[in-house]
Formats: structure tokens, sequence, C-alpha cells
């Protein structure tokens, strides 16, 4: 039976919290955040939990709470990862995140860090730590990864999640604002031919159809943990991988785009009057936070909703017996409507949370206690197998479709040519439910 502190209990966090609450395994969940309103409200709607009021930006907090725990899940942004990392080293507790860290020495830079100083000391501890493991990254990754396994190579991992509800009440975000607007004018990452490479905010808009959506869709690219770690392991887990890119779109993205080009997401100060105003700070003052308890959401939704749209795509391109072929893979979950009247949630917080709390639950299980620092590309079979089935079980489930063109010979090729074109090559296109579904 294992002690666990959940640190961070906003939309995500509180869904890992309930999830472990059902888990025969679990003896005890301590509910800990900065807000204690929130983590009591919590911890009172659960039976084996308890609130804790703590500031996590001081790693002797951190052991404090923690003390006694067998695993410590993270829930905060990112500029608390290293520090919660540090305490759960300290107490002999193994270590769940939903996103990388971005330190000062850049964000591939970080990830090497993980990977070599971080995985070394969890390591010689015997302590596993999961980074990253949320739907994008997390899910995302262990879709490319059992899409890769099906290649002898893999030439491309793209990764398309597209998000426009829209209520009538202004709700531009369904997670915090501070980490949305964030990420939103950040650099963004690529991996390009074998290397990573920064570009601006919003760069290498395309416009795609994506299934379910009657339209073509905007999409650009998104700074995000994907590219960084999946080029990081290109040649360990991902079969010679040259190219990963992410790319995001729908309503908060072009709200976000608009901001960003009015200087408005920038932390550099501007005179106002002969006063300094740091235009984000006005903005997150601003900005409506993303709702957090059941009553605001059906406030929200009893107001209207206007619009239900979304998808998640990975497509993954390579070759299998000198074939090429193309692998998409949809993650199918419930919109905004259906995941309050299921859960109480958002649909943005069904998935992530509901992802992340199978990821914990593997951790829970030992189906996953490798000693080291991971990230869930680099789960194995069994562990991916457990998260699909899992996930299927709570109304998450994968669509897969393959795509192949076959490599004819010169001489096959000439015999063939007097074809139309369009039957040259083609060996036509096969649906395959997932395995997993």
């Amino acid at each position: 039976m294992q002690r666990i502190i959940v640190i961070g209990v906003g939309a995500q966090g509180s869904t890992i919290a309930k999830r472990l609450n059902e888990h025969p395994g679990v003896s005890e969940i301590i509910c800990a955040d900065y807000d204690f309103k929130a983590a009591r409200v919590l911890s009172d709607s659960l039976d084996k939990a308890s609130a804790l009021k703590l500031d996590a930006s001081a790693v002797k907090n951190v052991i404090q709470a923690a003390e006694g725990c067998g695993l410590i899940v993270n829930g905060l942004p990112l500029d608390y990862n290293l520090t919660i990392m540090e305490a759960a080293l300290a107490v002999g507790a193994s270590y769940f995140d939903m996103a990388g860290p971005m330190e000062d020495i850049g964000f591939v830079e970080s990830y090497k860090l993980l990977f070599s100083d971080w995985h070394a000391k969890f390591k010689a501890k015997g302590l596993t730590a999961l980074v990253g493991a949320g739907s994008s990254p997390g899910l995302a990754n262990i879709m490319a990864r059992e899409a890769v396994e099906k290649m002898d190579r893999c030439e491309t991992i793209s990764i398309y999640v597209y998000e426009n509800v829209l209520t009538r009440r202004f709700t531009p975000f369904w997670w915090s604002p501070q980490v949305a607007f964030g990420d939103m004018a950040y650099k963004t990452f690529r991996f390009e031919n074998g290397r990573h490479i920064t570009d601006k905010p919003f760069s290498r808009p395309i416009r795609m159809k994506l299934r379910g959506i009657d339209r073509d869709v905007r999409m650009v690219d998104h700074e995000h943990d994907e590219p960084v770690t999946m080029g990081l392991l290109a040649d360990t887990v991902l079969k010679g991988v040259r190219n990963v890119d992410f790319k995001y779109g729908g309503f908060g993205v072009k709200f976000s785009e608009l901001l960003y080009k009015m200087g408005l997401l920038s932390n550099q100060p501007v005179d106002l009057n002969g006063t300094p105003v740091v235009p984000m700070d006005l903005i997150l003052k601003l900005c409506p936070p993303a709702p957090k308890y059941p009553d605001e959401l059906k406030s929200i939704i009893d107001d209207g909703v206007v619009a239900e749209e979304g998808a998640f795509l990975v497509r993954v391109e390579g070759t299998k017996e000198k074939d090429s072929v193309r692998i998409d893979s949809y993650a199918v979950g419930p919109g905004l409507v259906e995941a309050f009247e299921t859960s109480g949630l958002s649909h943005e917080a069904y998935l992530t949370g509901q992802c992340a709390s199978v990821f914990v639950k593997m951790m829970v299980d030992d189906v996953f206690n490798t000693a080291g620092l991971f990230v869930p590309e680099q789960l194995d079979a069994d562990a991916r197998e457990y998260c699909f089935r899992n996930l299927a079980e709570l109304g998450v489930t994968i669509d897969e479709t393959l795509r192949q063109r076959t490599v004819y010979t010169r001489r096959r090729r000439k015999a063939v040519s007097k074809r139309p074109l369009s039957a040259v090559g083609r060996s036509g296109q096969t649906v395959q439910p997932a395995s997993f579904a």
C-alpha cells in the first residue's frame, strides 16, 4: 500500500487524485497546494485524502510534506519540476510529472540534463521518474512509439492538436492561462533532418484536413516537448527518425497570436505614462482563470456552448520491407459536455488528467518500475499496452489507419507503365483497428 502526495491540485492534479482514491494499492493521498481551499475541497470529496497547504518553491517544504511517501505526483508549472525532483530523491520517492522543465539553459539542454545527470541520480537511488506523461506529451508519445514499432525505419513523426471549444462565456483556455500564454509566446522547437531547430512563435502555418472537422483548419508550430525528446531519442527508441514536429490550432492559438503580434505576451516592461508595465502581467491579470470546480463548469455550459471541435492526430511515416508507409493514429475522447456529464471535468482536464492518471496507476502497479528517469516513448510494449487498455476503459481510444505505397523494381514499373498514373505503385488503403483500442 502506497502513500502518495499530489502537489498541485488543479484540473489535472485533482483528476489524478480522484483516480488514485479508487486504487486498492493506495493507502493515503496528500492533496497539497498553495491554495488550501482547493486542496481541502478535493480531499473532502475523497475517502483516502488529507489536505495540506504547501509552498513548493522551497525544496525543504516539499521534503517535509513528502516524508513517508512512495511517489510524488507533480501537477505544478514547469518552474517547480527540478525542485520537486530534488525533494523526491531526498525522501526516497519515485516521481511523476506531465511536462518537462524549461530551465534557463534551454529546452533541449534541460532534457539532456534530465537524461544524463537526473537519470543517474534516480537510478542510483533505485527510484523511477516518469516525466512529460499527460496527453501531449504523454499519450502522443506512446502512440508514436506504437506506430514506429510497426516499421523497419521511421522518417517523420508529426503531431497535430486542434482545440476549438467555444462557449458564450469568454473562456480562452481550459487549463492554466499562465502556462498557455507562456508556451504560446516561447520559441518553437522541431527536429529537422536530424537536428533540433528553433523558430519564432506561430511559425510555418499550414492548412490541413483533420478527421471530424468539415473544413481545412490552420495549424502552426508550437513549443512542445515531443520534438525535443523524440529527437534526443531518435536512434535509441524511434528507429532513426529524422523529422519531428508539433503543430497546434484552434481558438486559443488564434487569440494568442493576435496578442503576441501586439506585443502583449512580452515580459519586457513598457512605459505607460511614466509607469513601467509588463504586458504579460497585465494579460494574466485580466484573463479569466480556467474553471476549476464543477459548479464553475456547469455555469459555463449552461450559459451556452457555441462549438465543440477537436482532433488529436499522430502521423508517423517510414518504411516497411522497402515499402513507404504512413500510419495515422487519432486519439478519441469525450468533448466538453460529455466529459462534464460523465465526470464533472472539462474535456481538457478529462483527457490530460485521465491519461496522467493511467501513467501514475501504471507506476503504482509496478508495470513500469525501472530505476532512472524516462519519458513515455521509452516505455516497453507491455507498459504501452497497459496504458492503451486502461485508457480504453475510461473512454479514450485510438483509431489507426495504415496507408502503404509499394516500391516497384524498374522492370515492374515498366510492365505497368501503360496503366493510369494514379494506379501505379499504390496498394491502396487499409484500415486496421488498433490492437489496443
